[in-house]
């Protein structure tokens, strides 16, 4: 059985491309949510409002990390976990939206600093040199 977190197959390079797009995105809107918070908490309270309209953002962009994440998988000859977090991330980030607006925040904020930690995990393997998909010996991408 091969080995899931560390393929011996080539992914397709613009699948590849893809996937790192929608996961810089995500990890870019994530890092937003925490400035647009400190903000609100600031004084700044015009920021709740961009903070709600990232948020969507960031539910949006999560949806588009499992699209990418499938394509990644198959068409690309990539590893499949990728699929699995980040259908664990949509369903964080819905929980964490819920908590949000119900200002449940010894919930809503805790959940955000794991979902900014997971997000950047993410990125970090994304971007890592060994995500051309660990082509097998004398493969290229």
């Amino acid at each position: 059985m091969p080995n899931l977190l560390m393929p011996h197959v080539m992914a397709r390079p613009w699948t590849l491309v893809l996937f790192r797009t929608v996961v810089t995105c995500e990890a870019a809107l994530a890092l937003g949510q925490a400035v647009l918070a400190g903000s609100f908490l600031s004084g700044h309270y015009q920021a709740l409002d961009l903070h709600a309209l990232n948020a969507t953002a960031t539910g949006l962009t999560a949806v588009a990390q499992v699209v990418a994440a499938l394509l990644l998988w198959r068409p690309g000859g990539g590893p499949s976990w990728p699929i699995l977090a980040g259908v664990a991330l949509f369903g964080a980030e819905a929980g964490q939206i819920s908590m949000g607006y119900g200002r449940v925040l010894a919930v809503h904020i805790p959940l955000g600093v794991t979902i900014i930690a997971c997000t950047f995990l993410m990125l970090v393997w994304a971007w890592r040199p060994a995500a051309d998909l660990d082509n097998a010996p004398g493969e290229r991408v």
